[in-house]
């Protein structure tokens, strides 16, 4: 059985800890898109974790972590993640790498910083991590998959070729130094050293194990509201976030993702720029930041300040269709016990029409919110077990979400540990 894990909405949804939890009864676990951009938070009886490229199921024995072919492999920095599981004391993972990834080189790191400094105040709010530029080059045909690491003679000919193209926006448009072909050369050979003892076909490994009735989860990145294509373009990322993408970036066929789990927030959060309608601003921004998430709302890869706001039906109900989610993780539910009230979004006032659709990007700019007032509960809900033990007006808010974004929620988070979780109907 294929389940996939998704967010609904600009990520940051909390997927990390809900992922870590279903990867318990999963045997296999993989990341079938995105790059070391976006972080997970994980908190176990190993400590506390921030994951970028590895799989939020790699803590526990019984499984296997995959990064499939969608990913932006930046191979240094996987070793470096495997290196520092180990140093505190997480037993070495299993890990496999699809033979088709492809290798974000680190001159696309550089073109990530020199674009946003050439745009100035233009910028998209990038994290340099180099996720346009390699997605940029996969599509133009001149990236490097894993497989090209294994003809060395074709290798160091299309080096050549790459980095003479490369050269010219260097001195041309960025005015900054040049590439040494040879040298790109001799890197990409220490990365083949690094990277060969997981090199893997992951699709037919997952063909069998699909056979073999194994239970596989499909991790994604970010959230409905970041794909290229169906979110707030162009403030987006550079791979699809949705759960039908899950298939191509594991090498799997689509009809084999029974279940897809969209993780929801229960309010709001954004990574990066754009676009958001319910964000909330100056003092009660930066207080409901504080008590947002496990160490308040900073981003688990960049420390940057995250934006929030009240929850937004409107999105989140849109961010659930795209994803085709089966059942929705609500979480950070406990962050919200300090308000007196609290407000949900339901609906956007565009230019003096109110519309319950999430619109394209030039009409969601013009949107105004329109607000649905509900009464605060004032109690820690941390350690409670029991949907039916939530106070009545903490219930009335997680039942007012799920009428509007029209899936069930069966999951409520309330706390940051693996365990401070409310499975409905338990």
């Amino acid at each position: 059985m294929v389940r996939a894990i998704v967010g609904a909405n600009w990520g940051d949804e909390g997927k990390g800890k809900i992922t870590d939890m279903l990867a318990k009864e999963s045997d296999i676990i993989v990341r079938f898109q995105g790059g070391a951009n976006a972080g997970h938070t994980i908190i176990n009886n190993y400590g506390r974790f921030a994951l970028h490229l590895l799989p939020s199921g790699i803590f526990y024995d019984h499984t296997t972590s995959i990064i499939g072919n969608g990913v932006a492999l930046n191979i240094p920095y996987l070793q470096k993640e495997i290196q520092s599981l180990v140093d505190q004391g997480v037993p070495a993972p299993k890990i496999l790498v699809s033979d088709r990834a492809q290798i974000l080189m680190p001159y696309h790191i550089l073109f990530d910083a020199y674009e946003e400094e050439r745009l100035g105040g233009k910028s998209f709010g990038s994290t340099k991590s180099g996720i346009a530029p390699f997605y940029s080059d996969k599509y133009a045909k001149i990236g490097f998959q894993i497989s090209e690491l294994y003809d060395e003679k074709a290798l160091k000919e299309k080096i050549y070729r790459v980095v003479e193209m490369k050269n010219v926006l260097l001195e041309h448009l960025y005015h900054k130094p040049l590439l040494d072909a040879e040298e790109l050369y001799e890197t990409l050979l220490g990365y083949k050293e690094m990277v060969d003892p997981y090199v893997c076909d992951v699709s037919s490994y997952l063909h069998n194990a699909i056979k073999e009735g194994k239970k596989i989860l499909l991790e994604g990145q970010l959230g409905s509201l970041k794909d290229p294509d169906h979110g707030i373009y162009p403030m987006v990322t550079s791979s699809s976030t949705l759960a039908a993408y899950g298939a191509i970036g594991a090498g799997i066929p689509p009809y084999e993702i029974k279940n897809i789990t969209t993780v929801v927030k229960a309010y709001s959060s954004a990574v990066g720029a754009g676009a958001f309608v319910s964000e909330l601003f100056g003092e009660e921004a930066e207080e409901l930041r504080k008590h947002g998430g496990d160490k308040g709302e900073y981003g688990a890869t960049t420390g940057r300040p995250r934006r929030v706001g009240w929850f937004d039906a409107v999105a989140t109900r849109y961010g659930v269709r795209i994803q085709g989610a089966t059942e929705v993780a609500l979480t950070v539910l406990d962050a919200l016990g300090y308000l007196d009230e609290l407000k949900i979004c339901v609906g956007y006032e565009i230019d003096g029409t109110v519309t319950k659709d999430f619109p394209t990007t030039d009409r969601l700019n013009r949107a105004k919110p329109v607000f649905e007032t509900f009464q605060g509960w004032k109690c820690d809900i941390r350690g409670i077990r029991r949907y039916e033990d939530l106070p009545e007006a903490c219930r009335a808010y997680v039942e007012a979400i799920e009428k509007e974004i029209q899936v069930p929620i069966t999951l409520v988070s309330n706390g940051p540990g693996r365990d401070e979780i409310i499975v409905r109907g338990e």
